[in-house]
C-alpha cells in the first residue's frame, strides 16, 4: 500500500496520454504550495499535499459551506502534512469549523489523516462501506505476522525467498500511515446527494482501484472529484490480492469508467488525486478503457506458451520490475490474467510447490 501507480505507469504501458488533447485550465503560477489553497471554481479551493513516496503529491479539496468547510481526502498521516493542515486552517477558513471529512477510498494518501481531522473539530466522518470496513480491517494488520494465505499466494506468483521475506517484513505496515479512524461514519452510496454550501454533490461511486471507491458530481458547477478513479497522466493500479485472489476488478474498473462516462458531461472540470485539474473526461475515460483493451490482447498473444506472472511483467510493463513495484506489478498482472480467465481465454496451471503458469484456454 505504500507504493504507487506512478511506478508501474510513468511510462505510460496503459491508457497512454500522448496524443490526448487534455486541457489543463489552471495556470502554473496558481498551483498552490503545501499551506496554501486556491479558489479552482467557486466555493471549491484546491489542496496541494506532499507524500512520502515515489509519487509525491497528493490533490486535496475544501469546499465552503453556508456555516463551515468540508474536506475531500486529507492526505497521508504524517507530521508534515498535519502541519500544513494547520497552517491552512490557521489562515484560509475565516474562522469557520470543518463541518464534515469525506474520504473518497481507504489508501493511506487519500485516508491517512480523516481521523485525525474528524476528532479535531469533532466532525462526521462520510465514506462508503467497504472503503471504511476495508480500512479497519488492514488497520488491524498492524503488529500481526503475514499469513500463510499471503505467503503461498506470494509463492504461487513466481516471488523467490527475498521477496517473500520482504512480503513478511513489510506486513501490516498500512496502520501506521493511517491515523486512528472514529468508530462511526455516515455512510455514502451510488446516488446519494450531499447539500454543501446551497449547492448539490452528487456521488458516483466507481471500483477496481479500491472497492467501493467516492466521486463527487456537482451539476451546477460542472465539476467532479474524481479521486484516483479518473487521471489525466497516470493509470491508478488495479490489484488482485491474496484476500481474494480469484477476484475480477479489471471488469469493475472498465465498467465504472464506462459508468463515468454516461454520467458525466464531456466539459466537466476534472478535479483529479494526483496531477492536475482537467477538461475532457470522456477521451479520456475511453483512452483508459482502450489500453486495457490493447494490454488484455497484448498479454493473451503471449500465452500460447505457459507463462509465469513474472514471466509476462515486460509484456504488461514494457520494462523489468524492480522489488520496489513487485507487488503492484503481481497485483496488475493477475488482474489481467483473471479477467482473461473470467471470459475463458486463458486458464490457470496449478503445480505443486511452483509457480502458476498461464495458458490460452485449449481448442
Amino acid at each position: 500500500m505504500m507504493q504507487t501507480q506512478e511506478q508501474l505507469t510513468q511510462d505510460g504501458r496503459v491508457g497512454k496520454t500522448g496524443r490526448l488533447k487534455l486541457d489543463y485550465p489552471v495556470e502554473e503560477a496558481n498551483i498552490p504550495e503545501p499551506g496554501q489553497v486556491y479558489e479552482v471554481v467557486n466555493g471549491v479551493f484546491w489542496v496541494r499535499m506532499p507524500l512520502p513516496i515515489s509519487l509525491e503529491w497528493i490533490n486535496l479539496w475544501l469546499i465552503r459551506g453556508d456555516k463551515g468547510w468540508t474536506v475531500v481526502d486529507t492526505g497521508m498521516a504524517t507530521e508534515v502534512a498535519a502541519g500544513h493542515w494547520r497552517e491552512i486552517f490557521s489562515k484560509y477558513l475565516d474562522g469557520l469549523p470543518i463541518e464534515r471529512v469525506i474520504v473518497t477510498h481507504m489508501h493511506p494518501d487519500h485516508v491517512g489523516l480523516a481521523g485525525w481531522m474528524s476528532r479535531k473539530f469533532q466532525c462526521e466522518l462520510y465514506m462508503s462501506r467497504l472503503e471504511y470496513i476495508t480500512c479497519r480491517m488492514l488497520v488491524s494488520d498492524t503488529g500481526r505476522d503475514a499469513p500463510d494465505e499471503g505467503v503461498e499466494f506470494y509463492q504461487a506468483a513466481g516471488w523467490d525467498e527475498d521477496a517473500i521475506d520482504q512480503y513478511k517484513v513489510k506486513f501490516g505496515g498500512f496502520g501506521r500511515a493511517v491515523s486512528r479512524l472514529p468508530d462511526r461514519y455516515v455512510r455514502l452510496s451510488d446516488g446519494d446527494t450531499l447539500q454543501i454550501g446551497g449547492s448539490d454533490w452528487k456521488v458516483i461511486i466507481g471500483a477496481g482501484h479500491s472497492p467501493e471507491h467516492v466521486c463527487l458530481y456537482n451539476q451546477e458547477k460542472n465539476v467532479v472529484i474524481s479521486g484516483d478513479q479518473l487521471l489525466p497522466r497516470i493509470s491508478s493500479n488495479v490489484s488482485v490480492h491474496p484476500t481474494e485472489p480469484h477476484a475480477n476488478p479489471l471488469l469493475e474498473w472498465i465498467e465504472s469508467c464506462q459508468k463515468l462516462k454516461r454520467a458525466l458531461p464531456k466539459d466537466v472540470l476534472v478535479l483529479p488525486a494526483h496531477n492536475y485539474p482537467f477538461r475532457g473526461a470522456h477521451e479520456r475515460l475511453d483512452n483508459l478503457i482502450s489500453g486495457h483493451e490493447t494490454l488484455l490482447k497484448r498479454l493473451e498473444s503471449k500465452l500460447e506458451a505457459e507463462k509465469t506472472v513474472p514471466e509476462l511483467f515486460v509484456t504488461m510493463f514494457g520494462r523489468k520490475i524492480g522489488p520496489d513495484a513487485l507487488s503492484l506489478a503481481t497485483g496488475e498482472t493477475l488482474a489481467h490474467l483473471n479477467y482473461l480467465i473470467h471470459e475463458g481465454k486463458v486458464v490457470r496451471k496449478v503445480s505443486k510447490g511452483l509457480p502458476d503458469t498461464y495458458v490460452v484456454t485449449p481448442q
